[in-house]
């Protein structure tokens, strides 16, 4: 082909009328179309980054993992141990390869927490997504119900992950799903129930698919209040659940065994090396089984792990060390209003005090707070004042009988 009779090949322009002609081996591309594909292909790339599909997991060493945690969660060193490598596992399966040639199959890391209220189960779990920036929603366990009985079914427990990934369910499907109050759906005795379970064994049995790993049809709005709505496939083989529970009494079920241990010959256990204090440390499967929770379910969740009740010196450090503490979130609301906020050390201990004795645990730590500071972010923003120290008398005096009688009812 002659140069004056070349043109391109995808919009037919004459070589006359381009800038520029680039030559191919059978064909040609003139600079208008390259700068157009240039484009097209510019916006495909900004949306398969903003929808996450090109974009590879960045998962931190379990160091690195416990680092993050220690700057919001006081102590609990084993727990965010056990944690950070339970959610680094669980990640670098994720990278694993999804051919057939593959021989080792990874299995999921999912994860049991035990520790009485506020002594951060939640928070923990919360933590790991934020790092991870992975979809993260929190399902109460109590409200779960068999199918067909007044509650929600397990499956509501996806429609939750999914409205916190916006819909997107290839970002759903390697969220994280906290299981709160676990616990509450023991059953209520060892032996199998012979009549219907409608909270307890029943839906354990329903969340073993889910936990292992199936592909569940899922109501994105949940299924009872929009039944004409089309059904949304979610695979969740590649989401991390973790439960947590209180387990209360559990720790009875936890002396029994170490108590028959120390029997007979075994009796060489001294007694002595036993916390009586922290009887969670001992925690094994068997005592899950023995306070109610079937053998399938407890394989389901391999990684057990315990919160430490949390002492004088661990609720101090809560109310003041960690990015996010109460006293720094008090400090930040008074600065907003230009008052200078300070908390002597005398009011701090009898805070520490209080929630201690009324075994409030770090959540209570915020009714006490509320409790004392409220007068004073009532009338200060109205008022010329430029200062505000708390003192142990300033603390006392708003604690009040009545108050503090209210604070105990409520925990």
């Amino acid at each position: 082909m002659s140069k004056e009779g070349m043109e391109c090949s995808f919009c037919g322009r004459k070589k006359e009328e381009t800038n520029l002609l680039i030559a191919g081996v059978d064909a040609h591309i003139c600079d208008s179309c390259v700068s157009q594909a240039h484009g097209i292909l510019s916006e495909e790339i900004i949306e398969e980054i903003e929808t996450g599909k090109n974009s590879d997991l960045e998962v931190k060493k379990p160091k690195e993992i416990k680092e993050f945690l220690d700057q919001y969660i006081i102590g609990q060193d084993q727990t965010k141990k056990t944690m950070a490598v339970a959610v680094y596992n669980h990640y670098k399966r994720l990278t694993q390869p999804d051919t057939l040639e593959e021989e080792v199959e990874i299995e999921k890391s999912n994860m049991i927490l035990v520790g009485d209220t506020g002594t951060g189960k939640t928070l923990i779990a919360k933590t790991i997504a934020k790092m991870l920036n992975v979809p993260f929603s929190i399902v109460d366990a109590t409200v779960l119900t068999q199918a067909g009985y007044v509650g929600e079914d397990v499956e509501s427990i996806l429609s939750r992950l999914l409205q916190a990934a916006d819909y997107d369910v290839e970002s759903a499907e390697r969220g994280i799903v906290f299981i709160d109050e676990i616990d509450k759906i023991a059953r209520k005795g060892d032996n199998p129930s012979i009549t219907r379970d409608v909270s307890g064994e029943g839906v354990q049995q329903a969340l073993l698919k889910l936990l292992e790993g199936t592909v569940v049809n899922v109501a994105p709005k949940g299924g009872r209040k929009h039944p004409d709505q089309k059904f949304v496939e979610v695979n969740t083989k590649d989401i991390l659940f973790i439960a947590g529970g209180a387990f209360a009494g559990i720790q009875r079920v936890i002396s029994n065994r170490l108590n028959r241990q120390a029997v007979g010959f075994g009796a060489s256990l001294s007694e002595d090396n036993i916390d009586e204090k922290n009887l969670l440390q001992y925690i094994i499967p068997t005592d899950l089984k023995n306070f109610g929770l079937i053998p399938e379910i407890i394989g389901r969740l391999p990684v057990l792990s315990y919160m430490t009740p949390l002492d004088k010196k661990a609720l101090r450090a809560i109310l003041t060390q960690p990015k996010n503490s109460l006293i720094k979130q008090y400090t930040k609301l008074f600065e907003m209003d230009g008052i200078e906020f300070t908390v002597n050390d005398e009011a701090l201990e009898y805070i520490v005090e209080k929630a201690i004795e009324y075994k409030l645990g770090a959540r209570g730590l915020r009714s006490l707070c509320e409790a004392i500071f409220t007068d004073a972010m009532f009338e200060m923003p109205s008022s010329d004042s430029t200062s505000f120290e708390v003192t142990k008398d300033y603390a006392e005096n708003k604690l009040s009988k009545t108050m503090m009688k209210q604070l105990k009812s409520a925990s």
